[in-house]
């Protein structure tokens, strides 16, 4: 669940996409300084140069993704800062979950049930993810998006703390809630979302910031958004088992590839910060095709794996959801990762995630 829960992102994005109590990561949170000031220097924000402006646009304000406008109501800002546009991997891991468990029946109590996962794994628990990751990311974001809410001064730093605790003790409500409804005799939704947090928390966050190592991080982040969801939803409806577990993290590396097309374009604020990402580490051109390589031989193995379970015809239609996403990946991602990685990803990831489906199905229990 990008904490879940990524999730979930981290995954996940994931997912997320693992991640137990919060105390141990509750001070440090609180330890923050009280001023946009890093390496004892305040950062000015770049904003008036470089930010959208009245070309922006408010729609891609709300989903907090770039060429976003400037903002000024608080509401709005907070809810960029949660970043929208990544909720539906998470919720649709929920699906996923759901279908895997063989349990899931349309009567009004299991949609409720679903929906209120969802809300766990989506806006409140990516949103917690993503608001902190901002917190955490804003020296690079002074530097590579200055008109971002935090690093612009759009938004104070105590109600952006503040919207941190918000969010992360109600996802923590929510998934114990959902554990009472369930009848569980041990509350593994709620430690689901205290895992999915604190890996949400040690990816973002120093001395660990898992983000800094461009293989690690992305994995958590893939699990956040895959493996997290999918374990949440299943285990609202049935029960979390080995085979599954194994196989959400396998598909967590088509994860990794999917986090690896966000590195691109913060090239220039990684290397500046020390950070490896991989496209820092390896170049832009090798570190393309790792990430296109992780996510098609993920799926490819995911169907072997299928085909071997005896389930021909689900391998048969992931093998089929697999071929355009090669195609866009030749046609968007390969030929410049950073002018068309919006693109890529809005054409290729919707093959993926019935994938995802497809898959949930064949291993219905």
């Amino acid at each position: 669940m990008a904490s879940l829960l990524n999730l979930v992102s981290l995954s996940p994005k994931t997912f997320s996409n693992t991640r137990t109590t919060t105390s141990s990561f509750q001070p440090r949170i609180l330890q923050q300084p009280s001023s946009l000031s890093f390496n004892n220097s305040t950062v000015k924000s770049q904003a008036p140069d470089k930010a959208p402006g009245k070309d922006g646009s408010s729609f891609n304000q709300l989903l907090g993704i770039k060429g976003a406008s400037q903002e000024t109501n608080k509401w709005k800002i907070r809810l960029q800062l949660t970043k929208p546009v990544t909720w539906p991997p998470l919720v649709w891991g929920v699906v996923c979950g759901a279908a895997a468990s063989g349990n899931f029946h349309w009567t009004f109590e299991d949609v409720a049930k679903s929906i209120l996962c969802m809300l766990m794994s989506g806006p409140f628990l990516t949103g917690y993810t993503q608001t902190m990751n901002d917190w955490y990311d804003r020296e690079i974001d002074a530097i590579n998006e200055p008109y971002r809410p935090i690093p612009s001064g759009a938004i104070a730093e105590n109600e952006v703390i503040t919207q941190i605790w918000v969010l992360l003790l109600g996802g923590l409500a929510v998934a114990g809630t959902l554990d009472i409804w369930a009848g569980h005799d041990f509350p593994i939704l709620f430690y689901l979302a205290v895992g999915g947090s604190l890996l949400s928390y040690i990816y973002s966050a120093p001395p660990l910031k898992l983000k800094q190592n461009g293989w690690i991080g992305n994995f958590a982040l893939g699990a956040s958004y895959i493996s997290l969801p999918w374990w949440a939803g299943q285990a609202l409806f049935g029960t979390l088992t080995p085979d599954i577990i194994v196989l959400t993290i396998l598909y967590s590396i088509a994860g990794l590839g999917i986090a690896i097309v966000n590195d691109f374009k913060s090239i220039e604020g990684d290397r500046a910060l020390g950070l490896q990402s991989l496209p820092v580490a390896f170049g832009a051109e090798t570190a393309k095709w790792i990430c296109v390589g992780a996510i098609d031989i993920t799926q490819l193995s995911v169907a072997g794996y299928l085909l071997g379970a005896g389930k021909p015809y689900y391998a048969l239609a992931l093998v089929g959801l697999i071929v355009p996403q090669v195609i866009f990946q030749f046609k968007y991602f390969l030929k410049d990762p950073v002018k068309y990685d919006v693109k890529y990803q809005a054409s290729a990831q919707p093959f993926l995630v019935l994938g995802l489906l497809v898959t949930a199905l064949a291993t219905n229990h």
